[in-house]
């Protein structure tokens, strides 16, 4: 196998319907993408792997799907009205424009940027002659800081009490709903909320394909908890989130745990899950201890109590929150990334496969009929019957060689051939993608031997 570039994975994406330039048509937007039907049902399957592990299988853990849309003074609170930015700096040669914390850790990834102030970003690009990644030249503009968050007025006047914003993360909306579910659920601590949704950031900065884009979307765990018990499951849930990617097929030494050396204010502790895409290593999931600062805001500018009653002792007190927060399109990126290769068999042939596990694969099994003329009407009757189960593709043209190679280019894990075998015997062969061995087995066996392999 060998080492493939962004690039030869951004045609990938796109010659096989997974990932588009968004409004292509009209020269595309900047970090902007588009999922097309391959990416779409791979995208969901990620999404279901994470709420059947965090939600699901997890106790006292309840998903929320609150609004995009939220009263302004939840980010007044929040604290990213006041200090949500980046720290750019254009090229003077190209005009480009870099995060100053990325183009110091592109150059060197032992370099720990979040621990450094600004002065000593800027030292380090100057003392170190750091390259402008587009033209390779070493001088910048001054450092100034970006606001990130989207704004749009509300109504018809446009005034300062219009204005709203559009989310730049998830996470607010699972603490200003702390009480209702709460409430609702009658849950007691430590319980978890978590929910899958849209944000938005006013990116500059070039993206990577899919990893830095301006609409995203999260997959945001929060634990409410009490002191003292709150490093515990911080630590629990570094490892249950690297447990979670390896189930996933991410290999381990693709990804890394990165401590973070400079805390904000609010943390007590702070990880990334890094992985080592083939740009370099970046940041899919971040576990924070955010101590009980979030809600502690939140009851400030609301007015409203948000301090929890222990049933045992009757203490009453403000919970502590472990965040575990999964970039979905960056989770997408990175299994792609990971799971596309080219082989070169024992003939000389170049194979094209997407190794992704079964559970995550657009589809999970295609029909196949040897000869269209023949086999067509007792394909489609196997199509339609597996189809009830999961989804399912049909493809009767050309070789049945060639359409092993389309199918295997796609992640398709199972190819079921139909033939004389199959209207004479009621038996069926089964290719297996990785290893290209062939089985045969009974139509009525199908629906079971795919489903004892695509569970996760």
């Amino acid at each position: 196998m060998k080492e493939l570039t962004m690039q030869e994975l951004v045609n990938y994406c796109k010659q096989y319907g997974f990932i588009f330039q968004g409004s292509e048509i009209y020269g595309g937007l900047a970090n902007t993408w588009d999922y097309g039907p391959l990416g779409s049902r791979l995208k969901n399957a990620i999404k279901d792997s994470w709420r059947k592990r965090f939600i699901q299988e997890k106790d006292n853990a309840y998903e929320i799907d609150a609004d995009i849309f939220m009263h302004p003074k939840v980010w007044e609170a929040s604290g990213h009205v006041s200090s949500f930015s980046d720290p750019l700096i254009d090229c003077k040669y190209c005009h480009t424009r870099h995060r100053v914390d990325n183009l110091i850790e592109s150059y060197d990834d032992k370099a720990r940027a979040d621990s450094m102030t600004e002065e000593e970003m800027m030292k380090y690009i100057k003392d170190n002659k750091v390259p402008c990644p587009n033209c390779g030249k070493s001088d910048y503009t001054d450092l100034r800081q970006f606001n990130l968050m989207f704004e749009t007025q509300r109504g018809v006047v446009k005034d300062s009490k219009s204005i709203v914003y559009l989310r730049p993360e998830n996470a607010q909306g699972e603490y200003v709903n702390f009480l209702n579910v709460q409430r609702t659920m009658r849950a007691k601590l430590p319980f978890s909320i978590g929910q899958i949704g849209k944000a938005f950031r006013n990116e500059i900065t070039p993206g990577n394909f899919t990893f830095r884009t301006i609409e995203f979307e999260q997959m945001e765990y929060q634990t409410f908890c009490k002191e003292g018990n709150d490093t515990e499951i911080y630590n629990y849930y570094k490892e249950y989130a690297k447990k979670y990617f390896t189930d996933l097929g991410l290999p381990e030494n693709k990804l890394r745990y990165h401590d973070h050396e400079k805390l904000a204010h609010y943390a007590k502790e702070a990880c990334d899950i890094d992985y080592k895409f083939n740009f370099g290593w970046g940041e899919i999931n971040g576990t924070h201890n955010r101590t009980n600062y979030d809600l502690s805001r939140h009851q400030e500018y609301s007015g409203e109590s948000l301090m929890y009653l222990d049933p045992e002792t009757n203490e009453k007190f403000i919970p502590y929150i472990i965040e575990s927060t999964v970039g979905c399109d960056r989770l997408v990126l990175a299994i792609l990334d990971n799971a596309y290769t080219k082989e070169t068999l024992d003939n000389g042939e170049e194979r094209e496969v997407l190794k992704l596990i079964p559970y995550l694969a657009p589809y999970k099994c295609s029909i196949l009929p040897l000869v269209k003329k023949y086999h067509t009407e007792k394909s489609k009757e196997i199509y339609q019957k597996l189809s009830k189960k999961f989804m399912v593709s049909y493809d009767e043209t050309g070789s049945i060689g060639k359409r092993y190679r389309r199918q295997d280019a796609i992640g398709t894990p199972f190819c079921i051939t139909i033939d004389n075998e199959t209207i004479e015997n009621n038996t069926v062969t089964i290719r297996d993608r990785d290893t290209m061995e062939q089985i045969t087995l009974k139509v009525d066996e199908i629906e079971k031997y795919i489903e004892e392999r695509i569970n996760f």
